[in-house]
């Protein structure tokens, strides 16, 4: 879609951090010794992608035209970009597709209807920046209640990184891991909100807040969050291990998150303790 508005700078440092991100081995080429850089030569990315070494030069540094499609599809491959990078790479260089419907805090019926006849599983509602919009009554015996006193005080990363209490409940040696699993999933979906005020305002708050935050934004690490495993440790239950399936719903990406027990362990019968009201004891929300 040409005439849609180009994140040049975003634009350069992805394309930058992506190709260090990449070695020669990786995409086929001799490594030497006299590399000084981590990754790919910009003139090596040119030469995968079938351009020139100035026109990609340029649009490092910000001051090329706007690619097309198919240069930004030679560019994907050249990177080795995974499908959510991909995307990412086509919003900034302002190919989006349509613009996807900013909902309000409203949840529609049929999400709540749902959430209501998952009896026997966590559920949750989730709008795109992370805000815990609905959650079924064994999410919140599960995961705990969701504070909607402050701005951002349902919101999954400013948690995570703003209040820092909930991590408590989840083994230390993978907080490095559901630090860049939220990142990543924000920085998705604020390439879907170019110049939201919202987006705008939480990127900042968190950047003030914490400096882990800020320098997992700046390696701009792109995922959208689909599915996961996680631990954490609940007050009756102990550590408990579910896996994390998300649902999107494409006409205005809430996302559906169902935390379900992994094949073959015994989470369904400890689940059930939570359903008795003398299991209703909870930790920090996930």
């Amino acid at each position: 879609m040409m005439g849609m508005t180009i994140a040049r700078g975003e634009l350069a440092d992805f394309l930058r951090r992506s190709r260090e991100r990449v070695s020669p081995e990786d995409a086929g080429l001799p490594t030497g010794p006299r590399r000084r850089t981590p990754g790919l030569r910009r003139e090596e990315v040119a030469q995968l992608a079938g351009m020139s070494a100035d026109y990609y030069i340029r649009l490092e540094q910000a001051r090329g035209p706007q690619p097309s499609t198919q240069m930004l599809g030679a560019l994907a491959r050249a990177l080795r970009l995974s499908d959510d990078e991909r995307d990412h790479l086509h919003l900034l260089a302002g190919h989006r597709p349509p613009a996807v419907r900013i909902a309000g805090d409203e949840v529609a019926p049929a999400l709540l209807h749902l959430l209501d006849q998952l009896a026997a599983t966590p559920a949750q509602v989730l709008g795109d920046l992370g805000d815990v919009l609905a959650q079924n009554a064994m999410a919140q015996a599960l995961l705990g209640g969701v504070c909607t006193v402050s701005e951002h005080g349902r919101n999954v990363a400013w948690r995570w990184f703003g209040d820092m209490r909930p991590r408590a409940a989840y083994p230390a040696e993978e907080h490095d891991y559901y630090s860049r699993l939220h990142v990543a999933d924000l920085r998705a979906a604020a390439a879907h909100r170019p110049d939201d005020p919202a987006v705008n305002r939480l990127v900042a708050r968190l950047r003030e807040a914490s400096d882990e935050f800020a320098e997992l934004w700046d390696r701009h690490e792109v995922a959208v969050r689909r599915h996961s495993r996680m631990r954490v440790r609940h007050a009756v239950l102990g550590l408990v291990e579910v896996d994390c399936q998300v649902l999107i719903t494409p006409e205005d990406n809430r996302r559906v998150v169902l935390y379900t027990p992994p094949p073959g362990s015994d989470l369904a019968d400890r689940l059930a303790v939570l359903r008795r009201p003398a299991g209703t004891d909870t930790l920090a929300l996930a």
